[in-house]
């Protein structure tokens, strides 16, 4: 085969027009990533701009950007100098370069060497500026730190050292190591590619004299800085988590500080000697300084804190160790707040006194007989109205005062659920400019179901609302499952666009809206549109018509979302829940302030600790020892306002960030009295308090290094095949020293490897004096009152109980149970589990039906409380309890359209029931659900009549 050769001119036409092209893609993707970072930030801007932020966005933006410009200005400027220098000190003679493994590259340096080391210094500055805008919080916090007021036992060195100091010393040090090493292989390649270090070469002629001077230098610059690090790292011991302690240890303070400080010196004497032996000439000093620096590193930091460990401390460790593992258990004991716990010995009591039962009337009168997780379904079923509604997977807890005094809820807003629309009206106009909010807050007392069907009795319900917690602005245009975005508001007079609600007057079946609040940020002008289309890549901004002059775009409308972009210097509890707060819609967040840096104190990871058996989103991952309530914030549901209020004003971490943002946070004075009164004890918080107050309980050294005594939180006996903890409950509970019934966060502790109750704890969650405040009650070690899980399986191994479970699951009725609550009552403890039926088939939601309690040895299976509390209690309960009934003040009855519903839903599970009776040839049963059938088919159409 014959070979085609291509002219030289024709090769040279085509290689000049194929390198015409890369300019030019280079520029292309240039503009298109510079377009892209230009439109996030503009759109940024206008987000924050919206909620009145706009210095939280201009301050974050200059603190990256000032960092970025520090990162890559000092490493490209360092990378290329030092670069340069070696590739200028390359040998003069050729055979160098000629006789070196890389002489192929070495024609390739002489031509391009400018262009590589501007390359290779860019690409060095590009990486080391974005590591470095990434911690501008330790800039920040380093620059606006505040005291604590409280000094290690070891140093003697206020907090603030530790948590706002020694972050940024180890920054800049880190950051200089980087700088040096860089440098130093950027040298060393250039020297390599020149000829300056040539491993090949002859004998005296591996390595320049040049050479030798400047990495040598680099390798002492090194040594200096590490020998600040190594200073240092003295003070990092006090944070060192070594597993049984956090802290300096025996072997620390008797082995490690002292070679830390070997280390340090010998650093500084390696890095002299090296720079004399180089300057000198020759590299024995040098490579003996270095064998010197290894060496001391292997021997007296390792090898001698091995042998005082072994030789020392393990023979007698308790000993040894038990003064550091009483700074432990106090600083621990502080850092999370538990010094102030109150923590009494509670005999439990099997038989109670009427006296006793008396003064907990107030308790028993509030035992919580909905679960926030069952009853999630049955207001779906209930309230939903329309399927592009939804409720979240677990309730929340809270409390009104209303005409019967304070009453405990169960609340959720209903929020729209673009994912429950028919799939035929899923269009883009639909999804971002016609269903834009959901409606409603629904509330149900928390201790009270309808005696006749065993569904919640309502006090905030229904389209459009009714109720008694006077919502005047029912719209939800920033819940937990708010679209991405939604197009909102038209020109004055024009109809309106947005769905509204169902309703039966008009032909359309529905009412319509148009948005009315200041959320969001105006789109009218082509340029905002052609902003839009760009962020979300859509070009239906464009092409839409049903944008307007006057039309707002709604974006990261998630409450959680919203507050951690306000502050992204808060950790957020993973509940917040809503309040009608003069009526209006508005969610409630717990935010914390956190670190890791408290010396001695013990770590925790949120994500392990927060997590339970209904927490579906824990915490992040994040490792703290110190953590503040220090913000409550809350989103208005309607226009979106994020506002900030301080909490906890005595946080130094809070006065640092509110000196970085003036103005963001304000003070607790400015929080309005409604929305005080729905202020609840953080979930996360209690979580993380009893995670370590299981061990930390213990506060003798010896008892604490045995762990003997240490109490774990028990797993959540009523779901399946549940390995996770049992959450904790808001429930309105009487410790032994308080007067009455409080509104608290409560949690009971089991004994390590044992089923029985080790202690009870509660935190009082109304705001007030003794808001906050940690009670625990702590049973003998040789107590037989059975823990949670014991309880519950006493309820199922009872003869009684089981045989009346199996008659309720009997007709194609399944049984649910619900949480099981732990209450210190009478000086005993008062076990309560609610039992929720609902039908198998169709669409059947669980409705109460019976409780279970226990108290002591005694068990009750009853229809109500007030029944089964007479059986466990006997006699002593004669006159002594007063349960109220549903109540009738303050009780909203039902609108024509939830009645409808409700009785539609029980016709169908009447008919699913009479089903499956008849496929077992079980004529009785049929016959009576054929009965519950006509009746539920009568009520429906007596309500339809009546509407």
């Amino acid at each position: 085969m014959s070979q085609v050769n291509v002219p030289p001119s024709r090769q040279s036409d085509h290689d000049r027009r194929r390198r015409a092209w890369v300019p030019t893609i280079i520029t292309v993707v240039t503009i298109a990533i510079l377009g892209s970072v230009a439109v996030s930030m503009v759109t940024d801007w206008l987000w924050y701009k919206s909620v009145a932020a706009q210095s939280v966005y201009s301050t974050l933006l200059a603190s990256k950007l000032a960092l970025f410009a520090i990162g890559a200005v000092l490493m490209g400027t360092v990378v290329a100098l030092n670069s340069s220098l070696a590739w200028r000190a390359r040998p003069v003679f050729a055979s160098a370069a000629q006789n070196s493994a890389a002489s192929r590259y070495f024609e390739l340096m002489s031509t391009h060497g400018r262009r590589i080391v501007i390359a290779v210094s860019a690409l060095a500055a590009l990486i080391s500026g974005m590591s470095l805008s990434g911690k501008w919080a330790v800039v920040q916090l380093f620059w606006n730190s505040q005291p604590f007021g409280q000094t290690d036992a070891q140093f003697h060195r206020d907090f603030a050292f530790y948590v706002f100091d020694y972050p940024f010393y180890r920054l800049v040090l880190g950051f200089s190591l980087s700088l040096i090493t860089v440098s130093f292989i950027a040298a060393a390649v250039a020297y390599y590619l020149s000829g300056a270090i040539a491993f090949q070469a002859q004998a005296g002629n591996r390595i320049t004299r040049s050479a030798q001077i400047h990495l040598a230098s680099l390798v002492a610059l090194f040594l200096v800085v590490r020998s600040v690090s190594y200073y240092l790292d003295r003070f990092g011991l006090a944070l060192k988590d070594s597993g049984l302690i956090t802290g300096l240890r025996y072997v620390d303070i008797h082995a490690h500080l002292p070679a830390l400080e070997i280390m340090s010196g010998v650093s500084l004497l390696c890095a002299a000697l090296l720079v004399f032996g180089v300057v000198r000439g020759g590299l024995r000093l040098p490579a003996l300084s270095l064998i010197v620096m290894f060496g001391t590193a292997i021997l007296v930091g390792g090898i001698y804190p091995a042998i005082v460990q072994q030789l020392q401390v393990k023979p007698s460790e308790v000993v040894k160790e038990a003064p550091y593992i009483a700074r432990h258990i106090d600083a621990t004991r502080e850092s999370y707040q538990l010094t102030t716990a109150d923590v009494k010995d509670y005999a439990a009591a099997a038989v109670p006194s009427k006296a006793s039962l008396q003064k907990d009337a107030g308790t028993l009168g509030a035992v919580r007989l909905l679960d926030p997780y069952v009853m999630s379904t049955t207001f779906s079923q209930l309230q939903q109205i329309k399927g592009f509604y939804s409720f979240p997977a677990t309730l929340d807890v809270d409390r009104y005062e209303l005409s019967g005094g304070t009453r405990g809820t169960l609340v959720a807003t209903r929020d729209i659920n673009l994912d429950g629309l028919d799939p035929a009206l899923r269009n883009w106009a639909n999804d971002h400019i016609v269903f834009t909010h959901g409606f409603g807050l629904v509330a149900a007392y928390d201790n009270t179901a309808d005696p006749a069907e065993g569904k919640p009795v309502f006090t905030e319900s229904d389209i459009p609302p009714r109720g008694n917690l006077k919502v005047k602005q029912p719209r939800v245009y920033f819940g937990e499952s708010s679209p991405a975005f939604s197009i909102v508001g038209a020109a004055k007079g024009a109809s309106p666009t947005e769905f509204d609600y169902p309703t039966d007057a008009g032909a359309t079946g529905q009412a319509n809206y148009t948005y009315q609040g200041k959320g969001g940020v105006s789109i009218g002008s082509p340029l905002m549109r052609l902003l839009f289309a760009s962020k979300y890549k859509d070009a239906n901004f464009l092409l839409s018509n049903l944008i307007n002059s006057d039309s707002r775009i709604l974006w990261d409308r998630a409450p959680t979302t919203r507050v951690q972009k306000v502050a992204p210097w808060l950790t957020l509890d993973g509940d917040p829940y809503p309040a009608v707060i003069n009526g209006r819609i508005t969610w409630i967040l717990d935010a914390y302030t956190t670190t890791a840096n408290i010396p001695y104190a013990a770590h925790t990871t949120l994500g392990e600790v927060t997590i339970d058996s209904l927490t579906g989103q824990p915490m992040s991952q994040e490792s703290v020892n110190y953590i503040r309530n220090s913000v409550k914030a809350t989103v208005d549901a309607y226009d979106g306002t994020v506002t900030l209020y301080a909490w906890d004003n005595k946080d130094p971490i809070l006065k640092a960030w509110s000196s970085v943002f003036p103005g963001i946070v304000k003070a607790r004075t400015a929080m309005p009295a409604a929305l005080i009164s729905h202020i609840r004890y953080p979930e996360d918080l209690f979580k993380v308090q009893r995670e370590v107050l299981a061990r930390f309980h213990v506060k003798d050294p010896r008892a604490f290094y045995s762990g003997q005594d240490f109490w774990v939180v028990p797993n959540d006996p009523t779901r399946e095949n549940s390995s996770q903890a049992q959450p904790p409950y808001y429930l309105t509970v009487r410790m032994p020293d308080q007067a009455k019934a409080q509104f608290s966060l409560t949690t009971t502790f089991a004994p390590n490897q044992r089923p029985t109750l080790a202690a009870f704890m509660a935190v009082n969650s109304t705001a007030g004096p003794d808001y906050g405040r940690i009670r625990v009650l702590q049973l003998p070690r040789s107590t037989t009152i059975p823990g949670p899980t014991q309880a519950y399986n006493n309820f199922e191994s009872d003869t009684a109980v089981s045989a009346k479970l199996s008659l309720l699951r009997a007709g194609g009725s399944e049984v649910d149970l619900g949480n099981l609550l732990s209450l210190p009552v009478a000086g005993g403890v008062l076990y309560v589990e609610p039992v929720y039926v609902r039908a198998s088939k169709g669409d059947g939601f669980p409705v109460y039906r019976k409780v279970l309690v226990s108290y002591g040895n005694r068990v009750a299976f009853e229809d109500t409380l007030s029944q089964a509390l007479g059986v466990v209690f006997k006699g002593a309960a004669s006159g002594a309890i007063d349960i109220p009934a549903t109540p009738n003040s303050g009780t909203v009855k039902p609108s024509a359209s939830a009645q409808l519903t409700a009785a539609l839903a029980q016709a169908q599970a009447a008919y699913n029931a009479g089903q499956a009776a008849l496929a077992k040839g079980d004529f009785t049963e049929y016959g009576r659900q054929q009965k519950r059938l006509a009746a539920a088919i009568a009520k429906a159409a007596a309500v339809n009549k009546a509407k």
